[in-house]
């Protein structure tokens, strides 16, 4: 049950559910190795990760929110790994069976371990007929999708069958960074490659895709999806200013719809509370949600980002657990009305 006692985590990535074994059988990436010294690693796309059981294993999980005072969390398909973009006649039943996992640990749980789940991209029919089947049987609240999908509206055209699926049930769509289908990464930068990449270029790539949705006639004609941006929408709220000047000064006729924002969602993950207080004041706190990007950081984000934050006490608690709840509670609306 969800209560102004709640602490709700909208932004944690798991990697169970049968995907171990899915990722040992493999020899290219992604898939999971153990080193000489007997540390089994992540193999991923722009390299590998020491792997443990924050990764797989759920009562661990369980264990540090019930630590960090966290009551709800929103375990995520690994979308950055790159699995729902494999062949779908390979990763298509493993994908099927981790989502009925996520569907069990949410009742296994009582609720505190809520799942969003993976589609297999490489076959639009199959992924339009997951999304229905998460939404109308298994009741999961939606899914997780690459975001380079997003980076333009061309690319963006390429999933407009699995939106209009999307949107029979309603569907709450996690954009997270990630490669689309046949799409290699991009070269590494030639130095500081974690900083360059997992804080410069992510931050950018979220804010690309803020952009496609809100300019886009997506929200018009998907009004039953629900739009996820991670990370506080990437640099948005600390260049809005900038680009509506922009639109101002090239586009006199054409002002930027800076109040298009707020008709999305964000998750605070991996950051703090300086860029919670900018964000609240331009998205509003009624959009945003607590996130940690567990078991990738491992602050909680509550006691990093909300308690410090210069912020109202309402405010505080719309980014806790106001926002989150009232999201659910629309998604669970929209699928009875639809069942």
């Amino acid at each position: 049950m969800i209560d102004k006692h709640s602490r709700i985590d909208m932004h944690a990535h798991y990697y169970g559910g049968g995907l171990v074994d899915t990722l040992r059988a493999r020899s290219t990436r992604p898939y999971l190795r153990t080193r000489e010294d007997g540390v089994t690693v992540m193999v991923a796309m722009n390299g590998e990760f020491p792997f443990t059981e924050h990764y797989h294993d759920h009562r661990v999980g369980l264990a540090e929110m019930q630590v960090a005072g966290l009551t709800h969390r929103l375990l995520t398909f690994p979308g950055a790994l790159g699995v729902d973009l494999l062949p779908a006649e390979e990763i298509a039943s493993a994908i099927s069976a981790y989502n009925d996992h996520l569907a069990q640990l949410g009742a296994e749980t009582d609720g505190a371990l809520i799942g969003l789940a993976g589609v297999p991209l490489d076959d639009m029919d199959i992924a339009c007929a997951e999304v229905l089947r998460i939404r109308r049987d298994l009741g999961l609240p939606g899914i997780i999708l690459p975001s380079n999908y997003f980076n333009s509206l061309e690319e963006a055209a390429m999933l407009a069958p699995l939106l209009e699926a999307a949107n029979e049930y309603g569907c709450h769509i996690m954009l997270h960074p990630g490669l689309k289908v046949g799409q290699e990464p991009p070269p590494l930068p030639a130095d500081f490659v974690q900083y360059r990449l997992s804080a410069i270029d992510l931050q950018s790539s979220a804010a690309q895709v803020a952009l496609t949705v809100i300019l886009s006639d997506m929200l018009e004609e998907y009004p039953n999806v629900s739009f996820q941006v991670v990370n506080l929408g990437g640099t948005l709220p600390f260049i809005f200013e900038r680009i509506e000047s922009i639109a101002r000064h090239r586009n006199p006729d054409a002002p930027f719809p800076t109040d298009r924002l707020r008709r999305l969602w964000y998750d605070c993950a991996s950051l703090g509370p300086r860029a919670l207080e900018a964000a609240v004041k331009v998205l509003g706190a009624d959009r945003i949600m607590l996130g940690s990007d567990y078991p990738i950081f491992k602050d909680d984000p509550y006691a990093h980002a909300v308690v410090p934050a210069d912020l109202s006490e309402d405010e505080k608690a719309q980014v806790t657990w106001k926002t989150a709840d009232a999201l659910f509670k629309r998604l669970e609306l929209l699928r009875q009305a639809a069942l």
